[in-house]
Formats: C-alpha cells, sequence, structure tokens
C-alpha cells in the first residue's frame, strides 16, 4: 500500500490496489492515479451532474421532464414535457441528485437521467 494515497472521494487511508486501479473499501470508489494526472479530489466536482444530454447542470437551473414519471408511494404522475424552475442539486445516495418543487406536486427529487437543461 502507498502511504501517502488516500481515496479522493472519502479521504480514507484504506486503500488497496487491484491491477490499475485503487479501490476504497469504505466508499467503493475506483480510480487510477496515473490517469487522472494528479487531480484527487477535483475529479467529482470536474464532472459534475449533467442532464439526459449530456450538459452540465448547476442551482438554479430550469429543467425539463423528457419522459413521464411515476411518484413513488402515489398515484400521481410528473408528465414528460413539464419544466421545473430553480433546481438544487444534491448528493443523493440513491441517484436521486436534483431537488426540486414542482407545481401541483410538491417537493420532491429527480435522477438528473430523465431531464434535460431548458
Amino acid at each position: 500500500m502507498d502511504d501517502g494515497l488516500k481515496c479522493p472521494k472519502c479521504n480514507s487511508e484504506h486503500v488497496y490496489q487491484d491491477g490499475m486501479l485503487w479501490i476504497c473499501p469504505e466508499c467503493a470508489h475506483e480510480w487510477n492515479p496515473q490517469a487522472e494526472g494528479g487531480a484527487g479530489a477535483d475529479e467529482a466536482a470536474d464532472q459534475g451532474v449533467r442532464d439526459a444530454n449530456g450538459n452540465a447542470l448547476s442551482d438554479g437551473d430550469a429543467v425539463t421532464v423528457i419522459k413521464d414519471l411515476k411518484v413513488k408511494g402515489s398515484s400521481l404522475v410528473v408528465k414528460g414535457g413539464t419544466k421545473v424552475k430553480n433546481i438544487r442539486l444534491v448528493d443523493g445516495a440513491d441517484g436521486h441528485n436534483i431537488a426540486c418543487k414542482i407545481d401541483g406536486i410538491g417537493a420532491m427529487n429527480l435522477k438528473s437521467e430523465f431531464v434535460k437543461k431548458a
């Protein structure tokens, strides 16, 4: 194990090498230090949250839902084409990385793969 190498995602010292990749057992993050060119913790910030078309999203953007989405635990449906204003990016462990309020439904979380930048 490399003494100075830490996980760029969670900063854990308990990392191990598997072939060309380094793996963190605490957060399951995998990376290649040579391919990153020393980017380290900046990797996640560079990638950011992207919509279905690959456009970068940021807090306060407006997005459009691209397909009908069922609201879990309810009979409501968010129709494709619904415009959502003033989104907030969050780090959702379940993949829902956009927090927003939708007219007629209320506060909810969306996955960025089901929206496009408006």
